[in-house]
């Protein structure tokens, strides 16, 4: 497979993740202390699946510099993923709404830099 194809799958996979990530902040901004379990989980093995193939193709291919970002700010946004769900969704504590904030905007950012490699702005 080729770079341009790992990215663009990358691409499309992470804005399916985004729209599970949306709707979890929506019912969490919402009032409510969670979202559900399953749509957690859903989230993450999508992000997890994402950030395995723009991992891969940083490891194994020539790829644009803003691929790179991406990776390193999904790692990021990774491990505030991690937090949120052990330390806070899995112990029926109300998830934070300012981790839930900088967890999305470091996401949205390596989602931006992950288009631009993807689309051909690389870098």
């Amino acid at each position: 497979m080729e770079p341009h194809q790992i990215l663009l799958t990358s691409t499309i996979l992470m804005a399916i993740t985004a729209l599970g990530g949306i709707v979890m902040a929506l019912i969490r901004f919402g009032g409510k202390p969670a979202p559900p379990s399953w749509l957690a989980m859903l989230h993450g093995l999508l992000a997890a699946a994402g950030l395995t193939l723009l991992a891969y193709a940083c490891a194994t291919m020539a790829v644009p510099g803003f691929a790179w970002w991406a990776l390193l700010l999904f790692l990021a946004a990774a491990v505030g993923g991690v937090v949120l769900n052990f330390h806070f969704h899995l112990k029926q504590i109300p998830l934070p709404i300012w981790l839930v904030l900088v967890h999305a905007v470091v996401a949205v950012l390596a989602f931006v830099c992950l288009a631009l490699a993807a689309f051909g702005r690389g870098g």
